[in-house]
């Protein structure tokens, strides 16, 4: 896998680009950088202030611990039908927490629960599977 490019190099870059030294397209050049890259590292620092790159910071703790995982398994149990647009107002409210769909959808998964099982039925032909209501494929 490919490696990141030193900060000295990144700082060198913008540096330079501040100094008006070229334009982002001729320093990346200069460098041998792509342009691309030269265009990213400007725009994060301009969100960011700084030149340096920045470490990314990972939640070390899930905000579904464990007693909201509980009630979030209570509140399925007790209504099954349950939709997760429903499932994440009740979180909001309950906790103001603002959860993803796909977030609590994976919080359902480790829980170990699933949807119900697909309306499609295995047929016992070599054709495979068929809905129900279609016609065999024997005759």
């Amino acid at each position: 896998m490919a490696e990141p490019y030193p900060d000295s190099v990144r700082c060198a870059l913008l540096l330079a680009f501040e100094a008006g030294e070229g334009s982002l397209e001729e320093l990346a050049e200069d460098f041998r950088v792509s342009y691309g890259y030269a265009k990213k590292i400007r725009q994060q620092q301009v969100r960011s202030g700084k030149m340096e790159r920045q470490k990314r910071v990972y939640s070390p703790q899930s905000p579904l611990h464990e007693e909201r995982q509980k009630k979030l398994l209570q509140w399925v149990e007790e209504q099954p039908d349950l939709t997760l647009l429903e499932l994440q107002e009740r979180l909001q409210r309950e906790w103001d927490l603002r959860l993803s769909l796909s977030a609590i959808w994976r919080a359902l998964k480790r829980l170990g629960l699933r949807f119900k099982k697909n309306s499609i039925r295995r047929n016992n032909s070599k054709s495979g599977f068929k809905r129900p209501g279609q016609p065999s494929s024997r005759r």
